[in-house]
């Protein structure tokens, strides 16, 4: 090799044609390549034919849930909402889809991916965060309502997620859960319904049936199950929807519903655990039975299912409850059309009433309820500007911190 003077080095002169190389032999040139065709429409660099390309770059946010929440400056795609962290669900669990179906809907939306944040409590479920490339939080048991109604308040910025399960939310989590519910924050729950503990090994949960053969009830449940839609909705929640983990499309639907809305949007998802609780959910999955399980709730349409749509659902006109007859029997006109906007939540809880409490032969699935009110967030900060435009008064401060009403103990 040619040696470099150190004068040369000290005055920064040395560069790569300075050291020389390995002699080679002279390649022969190569001869031109012909023109690549035209890639078919909806193919991708790179990619197979078909393959998806990025969403365009947003111009205007999908719905006034996420307003507020700066827009991508450049397309993205699922990998961009993909962490480097290695996915530790037991093989076949339902948490895969749905966390396959959030990183495939997250780009949609297009909003900045640093400005999501996810919060989950503990459970299974609650791993969600260490998956997705954004910011978040694993929180502590039953609080990730508490702590992301913090940051949904200070931070109009961010697109807030809570992930949880029927444990996490519905048992120590269950005063947090209706608190962030009747307020109103603007922000998306998820909540992984499996009818059991999966993290601790097996134990029956607040939505188990009764009867339910777990290592902790090896007699039985006594326990009257929640109905998360029920509980949601008599909360007066302002978005309530159920959907199941192995239904793609419309899990995809629902989430981004969700996401568009503004206020407090409470989605439960059908999610099997193959380990402690496997095919609870068998009755809305299997082929042979989802027609006659799955009562579809679509705005604007009769409720109708079953093979052919030969069931629908009716009001009592004693009761006023929703009932399931045959559509023959009573006529097509006669059916209940479905109302996701109407303003009294007891619509919608009367259609979640439909929902087996035992073992589930039977269910509604769709979008129970979408009405607009006010979100808590947004009149926080009002609340706050509005103090701080009228400037600070110690006379009116100090008022408040002796309050109305004062002793003087004497010794």
């Amino acid at each position: 090799m040619t040696a470099v003077s150190g004068h040369d080095i000290a005055n920064g002169q040395e560069s790569l044609a300075a050291v020389s190389q390995p002699t080679r032999p002279v390649r022969a040139e190569r001869p031109d390549r012909p023109e690549r065709p035209a890639r078919p429409a909806g193919r991708t660099a790179g990619g197979p034919a078909g393959r998806r390309a990025p969403a365009a770059a947003p111009t205007a946010p999908i719905g006034p849930g996420l307003a507020g929440v700066p827009l991508a400056l450049e397309p993205l795609n699922r990998k961009d909402f993909t962490s480097d962290q290695e996915v530790r669900w037991c093989p076949g669990c339902g948490d895969y889809a749905v966390l396959a179906a959030f990183q495939g809907f997250m780009p949609e939306l297009g909003i900045r991916k640093e400005n999501t944040v996810i919060i989950s409590g503990i459970g299974c479920s609650s791993r969600f965060p260490y998956y997705v490339d954004s910011f978040g939080m694993h929180s502590i048991h039953g609080r990730a309502p508490a702590i992301a109604t913090g940051v949904a308040t200070a931070r109009e910025d961010a697109a807030v997620f809570v992930i949880t399960g029927d444990g996490d939310a519905l048992s120590i989590g269950g005063n947090h859960l209706i608190h962030v519910l009747r307020r109103n924050v603007n922000l998306t729950i998820l909540l992984f319904n499996n009818r059991i503990y999966g993290l601790t090994k097996g134990q029956y949960s607040p939505t188990s049936e009764i009867g339910k053969v777990t290592k902790s009830t090896p007699m039985g449940s006594l326990d009257n199950p929640f109905n998360p839609v029920s509980l949601a909705l008599g909360a007066e929640a302002t978005f309530v929807a159920r959907t199941i983990d192995s239904d793609r499309k419309h899990l995809t639907e629902v989430l981004k519903a969700a996401a568009a809305h503004r206020g407090t949007s409470f989605v439960e998802i059908y999610q099997n655990c193959p380990i402690f609780n496997d095919d609870a959910f068998a009755s809305v999955k299997e082929a042979e039975t989802k027609a006659e399980a799955i009562i579809p709730l679509q705005h604007g349409e009769p409720i109708r299912f079953g093979v052919d749509g030969a069931k629908g659902v009716v009001r009592n006109p004693v009761s006023g409850a929703f009932e399931i007859v045959d559509v023959d029997a009573v006529g097509a006109d006669q059916l209940v059309v479905h109302d996701a906007h109407a303003a009294d939540p007891s619509f919608a809880f009367g259609l979640s009433r439909l929902t087996d409490s035992g073992v589930l032969h039977r269910a509604p699935i769709g979008i129970f309820r979408d009405v607009e009110a006010p979100a808590y967030d947004d009149l926080a900060r009002e609340q706050v500007k509005l103090a701080s435009a009228q400037g600070s008064d110690d006379d009116a401060l100090q008022a408040l911190v002796a309050g109305r009403d004062t002793w003087t103990v004497v010794g």
